[in-house]
């Protein structure tokens, strides 16, 4: 079937305001990853689309975008929020078709995009530069101000969400985006770009170009007129993203892969740690960065998660994206490909629970069964590298120096959580961890569209989400005024 977001034609790029053809003719099929079968044509776009939308964004700069105030940025973003939300069913149906997320995901989704934009409107006046008090009869300030043009390669797990997160502080600190989609999931992209023309978004000030990354996205990376870079995806990605941005010497943003903990120790309150240890590991089919694909579980109550996370996986429902169930299809055959093939490397290993698929499944659907591998040891490949997919370990430690060594044993650090009643290992282990984001007691606090997201190592470097993501994308001038 052919699905229009809000009647727009699919197979088009947004550039300058106006949607257009690329510049080939050019088109790529989307496919429903819960049925497999065709969802509709997107725009392949090349790199001459690319170009034309990184000049867009410069002729933007000079013109209405950019001789507009902060306060006004505010009001344009604070109606693109506004449109988010008066269009969310649609938005959800999109989502959930696109990237096989069952709907109430999808709509949660809709719900942090509306609320990025509105918290980046609010933002947008109140990044201040500041005053530096220096020799006698000199005035220093620092100003802060846009990069210029900016570009962000957006994933297909969490299209909407990351679209808000970086596209919203881009345009709140006055720069003009280019906004490459994933080939595999973009509908909601070119929808906000339509909602962004009717919000009043001047021409040039956000251009999409989907395509694939090979073609557009390595394009938008290497081109000269790109002041910074935004990419979230995998860390082989990630690293020649860098590169190529390295050759114009333009700042890079990158957040990338992880292997994210959850720490249980004997004096956690189980109870309300159990939704979050499983949810954590399966929401969109496990296929997010800060999916909490391990669980170290201190041995006075082993035994006793382990056989609480087994039942709730022998709840889980899988199904069709429209059906809203526990967990949907995986992205694409090839994603399915992948997480079977570490399904099979632990063939050797205890299967503590594997949640059953629904029965009459569309044949053509990318569905695996959400597994739990208990007794894991902590050179293997499950414990180690990131699977992209509904599959956690779980991993006994004796003492709180085996939870840190265990936790700090990949090459990743992006999300982790401990759960103690014990305040001073609390503030221990938040201070020992090496990640971005340290959870206490919880996982995840909601989304925390206002909370610094990033990670270290090869989660990457640079913060996006809340006030700190405006810095990131905004650069500093100091000025230093001799009057005598």
């Amino acid at each position: 079937m052919t699905l229009r977001p809000l009647d727009l034609d699919p197979a088009q790029c947004f550039i300058n305001g106006i949607w257009q053809d690329s510049s080939g003719g050019e088109t790529l099929a989307l496919t429903d990853p819960s049925t497999g079968a065709a969802l509709c044509q997107i725009a392949r776009a090349s790199a001459e689309d690319v170009d034309q939308a990184v000049r867009a964004g410069a002729d933007a700069l000079r013109g209405p975008w950019g001789r507009a105030t902060a306060a006004e940025r505010g009001r344009v973003l604070y109606r693109m929020g506004q449109l988010v939300l008066e269009n969310s069913d649609h938005l959800a149906e999109l989502e959930a078709r696109d990237v096989g997320k069952p709907l109430k995901q999808a709509r949660a989704d809709v719900t942090a995009l509306a609320r990025y934009m509105e918290f980046y409107a609010g933002a947008a006046d109140k990044l201040h530069g500041s005053t530096i008090p220096y020799l006698d009869g000199y005035t220093v300030y620092a100003l802060r101000e846009p990069h210029g043009v900016t570009g962000h390669i957006v994933p297909w797990n969490y299209p909407m969400q990351i679209i808000g997160r970086s596209v919203g502080a881009a345009l709140a600190t006055g720069n003009a985006a280019v906004l490459k989609p994933a080939e595999e999931a973009c509908l909601t992209a070119l929808a906000f770009a339509e909602l962004a023309r009717r919000a009043g978004l001047p021409a040039g000030a956000l251009n999409v170009v989907p395509g694939l990354g090979s073609e557009a996205g390595a394009a938008l990376t290497a081109h000269p007129g790109v002041n910074h870079i935004s990419f979230t995806g995998s860390v082989g990605v990630g690293r020649l993203v860098q590169q190529s941005a390295g050759q114009n010497l333009v700042p890079v943003t990158l957040e990338l892969g992880g292997k994210s903990p959850q720490i249980v120790f004997d004096d956690a309150n189980v109870d309300a740690a159990l939704p979050f240890l499983v949810n954590a590991g399966i929401q969109n089919a496990g296929q997010t960065c800060s999916a909490s694909s391990r669980i170290l579980v201190q041995r006075g109550v082993y035994d006793q998660v382990l056989a609480r996370m087994a039942a709730r996986y022998a709840q889980l429902r899988v199904g069709p994206a429209v059906d809203d169930l526990d967990v949907g299809p995986l992205i694409s055959e090839r994603q399915k490909a992948v997480v079977e093939g570490f399904l099979a490397q632990g063939s050797d290993l205890e299967v503590a629970a594997r949640a059953s698929l629904a029965q009459n499944l569309p044949t053509g659907g990318a569905y695996v069964q959400p597994t739990l591998f208990a007794d894991v040891p902590q050179a293997h490949p499950l414990a180690r590298d990131e699977v992209f997919g509904p599959v956690q370990v779980v991993m006994a430690f004796e003492d709180e120096a085996e939870a840190l060594a265990l936790a700090n044993g990949t090459g990743y650090g992006l999300v982790a959580s401990v759960w103690t009643s014990d305040g001073a290992r609390q503030m221990r282990m938040a201070k020992a961890l090496r990640a971005g984001q340290v959870f206490i007691n919880n996982y995840g606090a909601g989304g925390g569209v206002e909370l610094p997201f990033g990670g270290t190592g090869l989660s990457g470097h640079g913060r996006e989400k809340g006030f700190e993501a405006l810095y990131g994308f905004s650069t500093l001038k100091t000025v230093a005024a001799l009057h005598g």
